[in-house]
């Protein structure tokens, strides 16, 4: 028989012991986010708490030289280092007033250009002549921006290159040899884009009248520190900004303050329920939730049944706008599919998880069922998921960008090239964006959101 006050003394020790489990998970849980991010072996490389070749100096380091160095600026190069020789020719007739031109002289350009694998020096050898009627002096034009050492069609390639298709900048330096430098094509990335301001303003303004719009974010990094990379897409837009911040307020700018007559399909992050748009939450989160309760209690039978009669009428939601359906025939099996979903979610339920999903639909039923009534919203977020996939593998090569700079001008390129893949639909990005630099180069002050290519009609 125990001595007194045996049983008191077990029951301390018992929960004594239970409190000191508790508190060594919640060290090594605290342990485990400050070393590998807060998912674990799951964090994404660019929300990770600290990157290994980063001290915590080097953002306050300010790059390139130092305030009142002499500087390189732009040299040029003698028709004998030159590895081409071009010629550049006026029209022979003045654009002022229409008389004929009188050659004057020529007058020599250095240029860097592609060549077939490397950079090339060009010489263009541009005419010079001289109007007689009005007395004004014409000069023949190459392809390459104002005051700019570069030609359009290197530039054209290195936004394709590293902004459509993902190839980092050292790569690209690799290719083209010692004449284009990383810190080269930094300078001319963030060039380019101040021309296309007025385009990427105008995508954002038209993305707010679309019908459906799409909007997800995942990690990416500036001059080494954790941020968000924000995709805004519709079928024929994408508009991507790279912030320092998850707050709403990106949205929020995005958005504007005046309600809009769309519908916007997001996960549940809080960040978008203020926005003046109706909401469509993404069944493929939900599912996703539904299938990890059925996997945390695979034994019990309630569960199990919960999940079997909620996953596959929210799997058919999903799928519903993919069916060759005309509108009466989708109406009547959305609104079968839409009853089956509520039937289970009005349902008694014993099990704690089975409540706490039937609460987050009860909560937001009106965020969830547009696509019911609407057969252009989707009740999935792929569009914006798909938009999103460049981004992350760019995140995993180059581990984000060196600069706010450096983010604003990724901002801006991709936005416009990233559309114009979708409206050209299979044409040349690169034809098309070489032809709009050549355009620049003629008219510096061209509003460039009319060199857009045009959008198309689609409801999906």
């Amino acid at each position: 028989m125990g001595c007194e006050g045996c049983w008191e003394k077990q029951q301390k020790i018992d929960s004594l012991q239970q409190r000191i489990q508790h508190l060594e998970g919640q060290l090594a849980t605290q342990k485990r986010k400050e070393t590998e991010g807060y998912f674990g072996s799951s964090t994404p490389s660019s929300k990770k708490p600290f990157k290994e070749n980063r001290s915590p100096e080097s953002p306050r380091k300010n790059g390139g030289g130092k305030p009142g160095h002499p500087g390189h600026g732009r040299r040029g190069f003698s028709e004998a280092e030159a590895d081409v020789v071009e010629s550049c020719h006026t029209s022979g007739v003045c654009p002022s007033c229409g008389g004929e031109l009188t050659r004057r002289g020529v007058e020599q350009r250095s240029i860097i250009d592609t060549g077939s694998t490397r950079a090339q020096k060009k010489v263009v050898q541009c005419d010079t002549d001289y109007c007689r009627v009005c007395g004004k002096t014409v000069k023949a034009k190459p392809a390459v921006l104002p005051k700019s050492l570069y030609g359009n069609m290197l530039t054209a390639q290195a936004c394709i290159l590293h902004f459509l298709h993902g190839i980092p900048v050292g790569r690209l330096e690799e290719q083209w040899g010692a004449l284009v430098t990383n810190g080269v094509l930094f300078k001319i990335f963030q060039r380019v884009s101040r021309y296309w301001e007025p385009a990427y303003d105008a995508l954002i303004k038209a993305y707010r009248q679309a019908p459906v719009v799409h909007a997800d974010e995942t990690g990416w990094r500036t001059d080494g520190a954790s941020g968000y990379a924000w995709i805004f897409c519709t079928a024929d837009t994408s508009i991507f900004q790279f912030r320092s911040t998850r707050s709403s307020e990106v949205p929020k700018q995005v958005f504007g303050p005046d309600p809009l007559d769309g519908t916007l399909v997001v996960d549940r992050y809080s960040g978008y329920n203020k926005l003046p748009i109706q909401i469509q939450y993404c069944y493929a989160h939900l599912l996703r939730t539904v299938e990890d309760l059925g996997t945390e209690f695979d034994q019990h039978t309630e569960v199990q049944k919960f999940v079997s009669d909620l996953a596959a009428p929210l799997a058919e939601a999903m799928q519903l706008h993919t069916k060759d359906y005309d509108d009466p025939q989708y109406y009547q099996e959305a609104g079968k599919l839409k009853t089956k979903i509520t039937d289970v979610i009005n349902a008694d339920a014993q099990h704690l998880g089975i409540r706490n999903i039937q609460d987050i639909f009860r909560a937001n039923t009106y965020r969830l069922y547009h696509w019911a009534v609407d057969r252009r919203v989707p009740a999935h977020n792929n569009r914006a998921e798909q938009s999103l996939r460049s981004t992350v593998i760019a995140r995993k090569v180059s581990f984000g960008s060196q600069s706010a700079a450096g983010a604003h001008a990724r901002s801006v390129l991709m936005t416009v090239l990233h559309t114009a893949r979708k409206r050209l639909r299979g044409g040349s990005v690169e034809s098309w964006f070489k032809d709009c630099l050549d355009h620049i180069a003629t008219d510096k002050t061209v509003d460039t959101s009319t060199l857009l290519p045009k959008p198309f009609t689609d409801t999906s």
